[in-house]
């Protein structure tokens, strides 16, 4: 097996984080804070906040992890 460089096993782990990123995306969708329009709110305490805030996890966890893909894709190119 031939050796990878640093930039290989940074674009192979930023093209990772890419797609297990916009995978989240695609369920979660964007965070509420960076939506436009109505967006679905809850009474505090309820089950229904509780689902949202978690929603609301998983989306930001999802765009963090494209954003660094993206960037450690672009380093791996320097």
């Amino acid at each position: 097996m031939a050796e990878l460089t640093t930039a290989a096993w940074l674009a192979i782990a930023g093209l990772g984080s890419i797609w297990l990123g916009w995978q989240m995306l695609v369920v979660a969708g964007l965070p509420r804070a960076l939506r436009g329009g109505d967006t679905p709110t809850a009474e505090a305490g309820t089950p229904e906040a509780f689902g949202l805030f978690w929603l609301d996890q998983y989306a930001y966890i999802g765009l963090t992890l494209t954003l660094a893909g993206v960037a450690l894709v672009g380093w791996s190119v320097l």
